[in-house]
């Protein structure tokens, strides 16, 4: 297991990593550079603040903020007293996301101004204390409900749709943080250096965005640029360029806008070491653009709200392999089964099962469905994988998202990656469609390159020629955008829903 930090709290590894430079830059934010003094003093405020509202050991606060310092002030502020943050989605809305906050059985609910009178005045519950925030601080005085207490190990509960759409609260303790903060700093040489400057600006309701883009840089001491909001565009590459920010972390959607927005105006950024996706599987095609407007080459990995979250990256540009996640972490042992969890050889085709000391010890209050996905310390992913005689992992295809047609297996990514190599196609996203006869039978949704026209039958065609003919799609339609979660993830469930007419 690999050893990197002498504490098994969070704050107490933020706070060694900081040791000795405490005036020295740390997070960039609205133009301006905070040193690690001034983040600790808003984070004393916060902790006073809760200390004095009755929260306390084991007790949850649910935060509706988007990225800024009193995200980071607060987590760190509720971890010393013993408590938890709970990250949820400010634009969702405290009234929409009633019954997730009542789940979470919270103290109180830390949202904006804007936010505390939009929920104030859609009457949410008068017994949840709402408490307006600036996000720079500092926090007002208010008196917190009491919540049923928990274990003092829990750090942060991060809710979730997963692929069902129904909510789930994935509880990471200290340890399962911090268990997969440490082996970053090896597994991908010089992301860590000390002239990193991370871009914080994924979602902080995310675990991706919460913890490899916000709490890494601050468990190893080095800088961050924090941004509110990926839109507009415009600002993000402006915040990029005026703190010197040298590593992304993003995902594929992200990526996207961020190449589209500078080609459009052919704009190079200079200095860029690193770039990490995750959170969604890469169209490989985006590596040519990224290596041309951000001189450097894509890391794509994966990981999930139940692993906190990297289960694995690409390490280097020398070593990775397009088209796989890398190799996992050292830390995590790795199972193949099938859709029954009978073991198969860990070369063949199954669903991913790991181990390891950052996979969760289940969901919050839902013995259910913990049963169902966790077994004996083992976690079932839910994810058809390959892996390849040097360790690498290729992602198939989500076990929920393969389409049976007849009897045979149909992975979305493998129809995708066809249509995605037309001249004409920006985008590509396979589903099935219900079938007498079939079952099921392949309908996909195509984004076209800006002025490109091709028609679906060209599709099917250009499809025939390279696909077996029950993987061919039957039906194509023709969008400008997906429907995308929070997160930033294509919601296929939605797409499903979507009819195209037959052609």
């Amino acid at each position: 297991m690999v050893k990197r930090f002498n504490t098994d709290r969070l704050e107490d590894a933020l706070k060694a990593a900081w040791q000795g430079k405490e005036k020295s830059d740390c997070i960039w934010w609205q133009g301006e550079w905070w040193s690690w003094e001034r983040l600790e003093a808003l984070i004393t405020d916060c902790e006073e603040k809760l200390r004095a509202s009755g929260f306390g050991m084991g007790q949850r606060i649910a935060v509706l903020l988007p990225n800024s310092p009193m995200v980071l002030a607060l987590s760190v502020a509720c971890w010393r007293l013993g408590g938890a943050i709970a990250p949820l989605n400010a634009r969702t809305g405290a009234v929409n996301l009633i019954d997730t906050i009542k789940m979470l059985d919270v103290n109180a609910v830390v949202l904006t101004d804007e936010g505390h009178k939009k929920a104030a005045g859609e009457g949410f519950p008068s017994d949840i204390p709402l408490v307006p925030s600036p996000l720079e601080g500092p926090l007002p005085l208010w008196r917190s409900r009491q919540g049923r207490p928990e274990c003092a190990e829990t750090s942060v509960i991060f809710s979730t749709s997963g692929t069902s759409g129904l909510p789930k609260a994935v509880v990471c303790l200290h340890s399962n943080m911090l268990g997969n903060l440490a082996p970053i700093k090896k597994h991908v040489p010089g992301l860590l250096d000390e002239d990193a400057v991370f871009l914080n600006v994924l979602p902080n309701f995310h675990t991706f965005g919460y913890n490899v883009a916000g709490m890494l840089p601050l468990a190893f001491g080095v800088r961050q640029a924090v941004v509110p909001s990926f839109v507009p565009v415009e600002n993000t590459i402006k915040a990029i360029e005026e703190a010197g920010v040298n590593r992304v972390i993003a995902v594929p959607t992200i990526m996207a806008f961020l190449l589209g927005a500078l080609a459009k105006k052919d704009h190079h950024i200079k200095g860029v070491t690193h770039v990490i996706t995750g959170g969604d599987r890469l169209n490989v095609q985006m590596e040519a653009r990224c290596r041309e407007y951000l001189g450097v080459g894509i890391l794509e990995g994966y990981g999930l709200t139940e692993c906190s979250p990297v289960v694995a990256v690409n390490s280097t540009e020398a070593d990775k392999k397009l088209g796989t996640v890398g190799r996992p972490y050292p830390d995590y042992q790795i199972e193949i089964r099938d859709r029954e969890g009978n073991m198969l050889d860990l070369h063949q085709e199954g669903v991913l099962w790991v181990k390891g000391p950052s996979v969760v010890p289940g969901y919050f209050r839902d013995e259910k469905n913990t049963e169902e996905r966790f077994r004996d310390g083992w976690f079932n992913t839910g994810d058809v994988v390959q892996i390849d005689a040097d360790g690498y992992i290729k992602i198939v295809d989500r076990a929920t998202d393969i389409i049976i047609v007849s009897g045979f297996n149909v992975y979305p990514q493998e129809v995708e990656a066809v249509l995605c190599a037309h001249p004409a196609v920006h985008a590509a996203v396979a589903v099935g469609e219900k079938n007498n006869v079939a079952g099921e039978l392949v309908k996909a949704f195509i984004v076209l390159n800006e002025g490109a026209e091709v028609s679906a039958k060209e599709l099917m065609s250009y499809c025939r020629e390279r696909l077996a003919h029950y993987k061919v799609p039957r039906k194509i339609g023709f969008v400008s955008e997906y429907p995308i979660s929070p997160a930033g993830k294509v919601l296929r469930r939605e797409l499903r829903k979507m009819k195209i007419e037959k052609q």
